[in-house]
């Protein structure tokens, strides 16, 4: 389809240009294709620069290949369909990351058995947002799992991130903002305390409509509210989103300006 992609594209999908360090991504719209959510939750979080990190759901792997630009760390991405954990990997095999990155085909619910338990620095999740009661699923059942707890809720997720993070390690999550009650007392359930929320608002005066929260495991309970991220101003994405969507910027900013990565407590 391509010269020099050595039969890595199947049929219905393309190759992208993720427009940082020349990382490129195969997507199809008929099985998957990333959002701004990934790529925001990429650059919030804060990534410890050596270490082990987990991304579950990871989809096509988007979230891995766009943390590989900010750390050395290993990154494992772990994915329960099938057919995306293949196009993970094959965005793996295609960038030459292969010594940094890893994906697996598994369900986060009993990863740790794999994986082991406390075993991490970090774990990144976009997971679905929807509970199956909540709307129509979308008759494509890649697009409808993506978007629906179909094969895991929200509390699943929180308990999988527990299990796989160390203590003093962190987890962050995008979500949308009509779940943050449910996210952040889960999130206390299960021993990750709250420290950073930021809101996404498509425009300025519009309800927020993401939300970005990261936690840290047995941490003291306080936590920072950053300024709201403004997606567009005009026709246009902002300027910080512009900044990393198109590889300027590797982290978006927050008052203070660095990242909370050397918060211990």
């Amino acid at each position: 389809m391509q010269s020099g992609l050595n039969g890595l594209l199947r049929p219905g999908e393309r190759l992208d240009d993720l427009l940082t360090e020349n990382i490129r991504i195969i997507q199809s719209e008929d099985v998957f294709s990333f959002s701004l959510d990934a790529v925001l939750l990429a650059r919030f979080c804060s990534v410890p620069h050596r270490g082990r990190i987990v991304d579950l759901c990871t989809g096509n792997g988007v979230i891995p290949l766009l943390l590989s630009t900010r750390t050395k760390a290993s990154v494992v991405g772990v994915e329960i369909q099938p057919r995306l954990a293949d196009m993970a990997a094959r965005n793996v095999s295609l960038n030459g990351l292969g010594d940094q990155l890893r994906m697996l085909e598994g369900d986060l619910k009993d990863i740790h058995n794999v994986l082991g338990r406390e075993q991490f620095d970090m774990v990144t999740v976009n997971p679905p947002y929807l509970p199956i009661r909540a709307g129509e699923q979308n008759g494509n059942p890649h697009i409808a799992a993506a978007r629906h707890e179909v094969h895991c809720t929200l509390d699943d997720v929180l308990a999988a991130s527990a299990r796989l993070v160390r203590t003093g390690g962190r987890v962050a999550m995008v979500h949308r903002p009509a779940r943050l009650a449910d996210i952040l007392v889960g999130m206390r359930q299960y021993r990750l305390e709250p420290k950073r929320i930021r809101f996404v608002h498509p425009r300025e005066g519009e309800e927020a409509n993401m939300v970005l929260v990261e936690a840290l495991r047995d941490g003291k309970p306080e936590v920072r509210l950053l300024p709201p991220l403004i997606v567009h101003e005009g026709d246009e994405y902002c300027h910080e989103l512009r900044a990393v969507y198109y590889g300027q910027s590797k982290q978006l900013r927050e008052s203070g300006g660095v990242e909370g990565g050397g918060e211990s407590g």
